[in-house]
């Protein structure tokens, strides 16, 4: 059984035929292609989408060399620690995450408690990606996933998995293909959410029958605390805490990536110093997160679990800190309040 995209392509679709019928003569080039339309048979068969929408999707579709130059000079690739961390702790970042914090407070607050995530990681994740929705890209996000899934062979196979899902996203939620813009790796809406993750994660945490990230501020706060919640965060636990480091027996613990699976005392017999282990993690495992020569800490589980957001760990310890300085702002404000 086939089914169309949804109301969204089949309107498009109708106004274009009637007003671009001159344009279909000379289709794109990713229409042409026999990779693309192998990848057109295979939604068709596993997906029943219809055969000729696809065409015709994929005959409008435009590859992006801007997508092509910006994947492969990532923020966290090109700059150095210090730069990287200076614009998400800028005051009008804080200030603005502060004003954010209040105006969906009551959404947060159920966040917390329905996924134990902390209103401000949250909100530090919104606001590391879009700027608490200012900037949730430019690029219709079509056109960015069918680039790197056809034009980027270094990662083909995982775009196109994350093109099938947007088109499976757009075609359940009945949105309009072409209308959704994103970032340049085709990530979406206030919590830029990749389709996969769209698919998987979001909810309709505002109860209207639908789930916006681009609109509802609301159903990407649940949507990223469900997210961090389903990856494994830990209800009360640290993410971060500030180290030294002497000697070098230390470099033998490191096994790359992300996961802690060192405990804390060894890290401690190996020659890294805390001032003071957190609460609740003597007993804990952790990684050792050498950001520079000056910056160096001890990442928790909940490290971790950010970094599945964003493989980086710039990424995490910017949302770490961002964080840490809103719970300080709102912790601030009615004392600020009161002296008025």
């Amino acid at each position: 059984m086939t089914r169309p995209l949804g109301h969204g392509i089949r309107a498009w679709l109708a106004t274009a035929f009637a007003v671009a019928a001159p344009a279909l003569a000379q289709p794109a080039p990713y229409g042409e292609r026999r990779e693309v339309q192998a990848f057109v048979q295979e939604l068709v068969q596993r997906h029943g989408f219809l055969e000729a929408e696809l065409n015709y999707l994929f005959s409008r579709t435009r590859r992006i060399d801007q997508v092509l130059e910006a994947i492969e000079r990532p923020a966290e690739k090109t700059r150095s620690w210090a730069e990287y961390r200076a614009p998400f702790m800028e005051e009008r970042r804080i200030a603005d995450g502060a004003t954010f914090w209040r105006s969906h407070r009551t959404a947060l607050s159920r966040a917390e408690r329905a996924y134990g995530v902390p209103a401000e990681v949250i909100v530090a994740i919104i606001g590391v990606e879009t700027f608490y929705g200012r900037n949730t890209g430019r690029w219709r996000v079509v056109d960015a996933l069918t680039t790197l899934a056809f034009d980027y062979p270094a990662r083909s196979s995982f775009f196109r998995a994350e093109l099938e899902s947007y088109l499976l996203f757009a075609r359940d939620a009945n949105l309009d293909v072409f209308a959704m813009r994103g970032s340049y790796a085709g990530a979406m809406g206030l919590p830029q959410f990749m389709p996969s993750s769209a698919r998987r994660y979001a909810v309709d945490f505002d109860k209207d029958g639908a789930v916006d990230l681009r609109r509802s501020a609301t159903d990407a706060i649940g949507s990223v605390g469900n997210f961090l919640k389903q990856h494994g965060w830990r209800k009360g636990m640290p993410v971060l805490v500030s180290a030294r480091v002497s000697g070098d027996a230390w470099r033998s613990l490191g096994g790359g990536g992300f996961e802690p699976k060192v405990p804390v005392a060894k890290w401690l017999e190996a020659g890294v110093t805390i001032d003071k282990l957190p609460a609740g993690t003597e007993e804990a495992t952790a990684v050792l997160v050498e950001l520079d020569a000056s910056d160096v800490r001890l990442g928790f589980r909940n490290f971790y679990v950010i970094t599945r957001y964003n493989r980086s760990a710039m990424y995490a310890t910017a949302v770490n800190d961002l964080s840490q300085a809103l719970r300080v702002r709102m912790a601030k404000a009615p004392a600020q309040r009161a002296g008025k």
